[in-house]
């Protein structure tokens, strides 16, 4: 039974993708039904000031700004009474969660996950929430978002169709759903405020002024963590060697999604080469993005290569790591904090920048160099830590993008909305 309506849900997800109409009509019956099986819940649930509802990338993990939030929370004895509720799309593995008190988990997407929304006074989560949702006057959706964005988002998107799921115009209706409930959104800088603003087109909704411009709560990890930390993290990872750590961690692209399987990566880099020319000196973690649905398989490479997909909070990749290597993805923002190297292998440039997404940034003003084929990569790789990587552009980059992050930030946007 469960083949036969994969099988029908991947016909109608193909079909989708080929016919606008069609996908937006599937798309308006997915959200009368849902919001008439939320309202349900809505009418006879009463919000509870004292009950918090959590969330992190859509249920996958117990990350970012949520977490952090969340552990602030718990330290503090003003929030003593509340009660906590994580959304995880598999509670039983963090099941550890309920040894801190006042702490319950939920199923994503069970009857429990949408009564508790209904009852919540604070939603906080980093990424969107079902669109049927509804929220209500009383209630408070704290949008901590997952990034400093580098690549445009939302309405600032100018190419159409060229998401695989969903286009210019259908895009831009998610956000606009999306925003409209927020009720404060978190940023880390004065820019980021403004790429949130027009990103979300907050001004034309008259919500300009629900930025909390105090940096990333995610962040205080990253000013705070101890060498036991990083002994930890590679006890965790069986990392036992002394060469460097080299983080690579790509985005994901708009156009790769193949149905049934979701979007995928082409990895767009021979690791034997890697190998062969910087085994001695290095073991690579390789990072793909939590859209990616493919998974990869590095045995052959015998401890060179290891696959830190899966690993939860890549906060805790960062402090181990050397260098990042990375493409597009805004992990270089929170990243760069460390003040460690940066190389940026933007293999697909061309395409990437004037056919899926653009930036909001200059190129040249990144923190790092940009290298386009894999035989400069392994140069820059060898070189980056013996040259001069924190230079004025870096500290120019920090004191434009990071200015805010610090040891306590989570305090500080707690202060602002509860």
């Amino acid at each position: 039974m469960n083949r036969f309506k994969n099988k029908i849900k991947n016909i109608l997800i193909e079909y989708a993708k080929k016919n606008i109409f069609f996908r937006k009509l599937l798309r308006k019956a997915r959200y009368i039904f849902g919001s008439l099986y939320y309202f349900i819940y809505y009418l006879f649930n009463k919000t509870d000031e004292y009950l918090v509802i959590f969330e992190a990338y859509l249920g996958r993990s117990y990350a970012c700004s949520p977490k952090a939030l969340y552990k602030a929370m718990l330290a503090d004895e003003k929030y003593k009474t509340f009660h906590f509720i994580w959304a995880f799309n598999e509670p039983h593995t963090k099941e550890s969660l309920l040894k801190n008190p006042n702490t319950s988990i939920v199923q994503y997407g069970s009857k429990e996950y949408y009564r508790t929304y209904a009852k919540a006074k604070y939603w906080i989560s980093n990424s969107r929430i079902p669109e049927f949702i509804k929220k209500r006057n009383d209630q408070v959706y704290i949008q901590t978002w997952h990034g400093t964005p580098f690549k445009k988002i939302g309405f600032d998107v100018e190419y159409a169709d060229t998401n695989a799921m969903c286009g210019l115009s259908e895009l831009r209706k998610k956000n606009l759903i999306e925003a409209k409930r927020y009720s404060y959104m978190l940023s880390p800088s004065k820019f980021c405020t403004q790429k949130f603003i027009s990103s979300f087109n907050l001004k034309a909704l008259g919500k300009e002024d629900i930025i909390i411009e105090k940096g990333y709560p995610r962040n205080d990890f990253l000013f705070r963590y101890s060498q036991e930390d990083c002994k930890r993290v590679k006890d965790i990872l069986g990392i036992k060697s002394d060469k460097k750590i080299a983080l690579y961690a790509p985005t994901w692209r708009d156009d790769h999604h193949i149905t049934g399987v979701g979007y995928v990566y082409d990895l767009g880099i021979n690791f034997k080469k890697l190998q062969e020319e910087l085994h001695e000196d290095y073991i690579i973690l390789f990072r793909s993005h939590y859209f990616i649905a493919n998974k990869f398989d590095f045995s052959e490479y015998n401890g060179f290569i290891i696959d830190t997909s899966e690993y939860e909070d890549v906060n805790e990749l960062y402090i181990i790591s050397d260098i990042l290597i990375t493409d597009y993805s805004s992990v270089f923002f929170d990243y760069a904090n460390l003040k460690r190297p940066i190389i940026f292998y933007m293999y697909d440039l061309d395409k990437y920048q004037n056919h899926l997404r653009d930036f909001y940034i200059d190129l040249k003003d990144l923190p790092g160099n940009i290298i386009i084929t894999q035989e400069k990569l392994i140069e820059e790789a060898r070189a980056v830590l013996n040259t001069n990587f924190y230079n004025e552009k870096y500290i120019a980059f920090n004191n434009k993008y990071n200015y805010l992050d610090g040891r306590t930030t989570s305090n500080k946007v707690l202060d602002e909305f509860i």
